[in-house]
């Protein structure tokens, strides 16, 4: 048997591709335009506030020179300092897990609903997101109003009377997370309803094709990919959360100061800036609020991988 020649000039050679490293794009001029009055607002309402609360904590209680860490030494052992970290704490604990959890699945179910009822649903749960601020809080101390209330049955059944026993202490911690509750998990729906849409059509269809049911998709599929948001969601939460303020102070006043005017962080602040007029301890008690605020958000950027690129 003979064995076929090929002639030496017609040999194929394998040839070795050399990867050349893609050239670095420069940054345009649109991309700085589009930044700049982000940039423009971060340095005015951010960076020179910030500045210049550092500046004023390190002031003496007189501000005429130069004290250190005195302030930061005043407001720590202030005898209120650890309670309303803990009051806030407390809040917390109360109102994002189950809004986290009352959102992922509202969320869930309206991307699992028919296109026309899913987008009725979102924008009804959306409405209540449009009363912020004072007009939520307004609508709030209608609610825990007896005899003027809507849900007056409840009040009456739990033996209140006023509502100054509605509101009182104990019972403040579930008002404010009840409160802040209503107001934001509609407009989070509607967010964690964007990020569903963003999950690629083709991963879910590879997913079916490969036998999961409905529930392993969601488990294994969309939660996962929801993390993102979630960590997002908790982020800007627990900053809301710790600058707390009007809630606690308006309630105080409508109580007739049954609730301490100093219950939250920013609300001893207040106290330090306008009515003891220490306005080196009210910025330590800011820097403060900010170091913790800061820490708390990176740990739930890292666990959340919030900033994570993807590849």
């Amino acid at each position: 048997m003979t064995q076929l020649r090929i002639p030496v000039q017609h040999r194929v050679r394998p040839r070795l591709v050399v990867a050349q490293a893609a050239p670095r794009r420069r940054p345009r001029p649109a991309a700085a335009v589009l930044v700049a009055p982000y940039v423009l607002l971060l340095l005015v309402g951010g960076i020179i506030p910030t500045g210049y609360a550092v500046v004023k904590s390190l002031q003496n209680e007189s501000e005429t020179g130069f004290g250190g860490l005195s302030s930061f030494i005043r407001v720590a052992g202030d005898f209120r300092f650890l309670e309303t970290f803990a009051n806030v704490a407390l809040v917390l604990c109360i109102w994002l897990p189950i809004m986290l959890t009352i959102v992922v699945v509202l969320a869930l179910l309206i991307d699992a609903s028919p296109k026309r009822f899913g987008a009725s649903m979102r924008f009804v749960y959306y409405l209540p997101g449009a009363l912020a601020g004072i007009a939520n809080f307004m609508l709030w101390l209608f609610l825990l109003n007896p005899g003027q209330s809507p849900v007056d049955f409840l009040w009456r059944g739990f033996g209140y009377t006023s509502l100054s026993e509605v509101a009182q202490p104990a019972n403040l911690p579930f008002i404010l997370a009840a409160m802040l509750m209503f107001q934001g998990t509609g407009t989070w729906v509607v967010v964690l309803c964007g990020g569903l849409n963003g999950i690629p059509d083709a991963l879910l269809e590879a997913a079916r094709m490969d036998g999961a049911t409905a529930w392993a998709i969601v488990w294994n599929v969309k939660l996962p990919m929801l993390r993102p948001w979630l960590g997002y969601m908790a982020l800007l939460n627990l900053a809301y959360g710790f600058q707390m303020f009007l809630e606690p102070q308006v309630l105080s006043q409508v109580t007739h100061g049954l609730i301490s005017p100093q219950w939250t962080p920013n609300q001893l602040s207040f106290t330090y800036a306008y009515q003891i007029l220490d306005t080196p301890a009210a910025a330590a008690m800011s820097v403060i609020l900010l170091l913790v605020t800061l820490g708390l958000g990176l740990l739930v950027v890292q666990r959340s991988r919030l900033f994570q690129d993807e590849r």
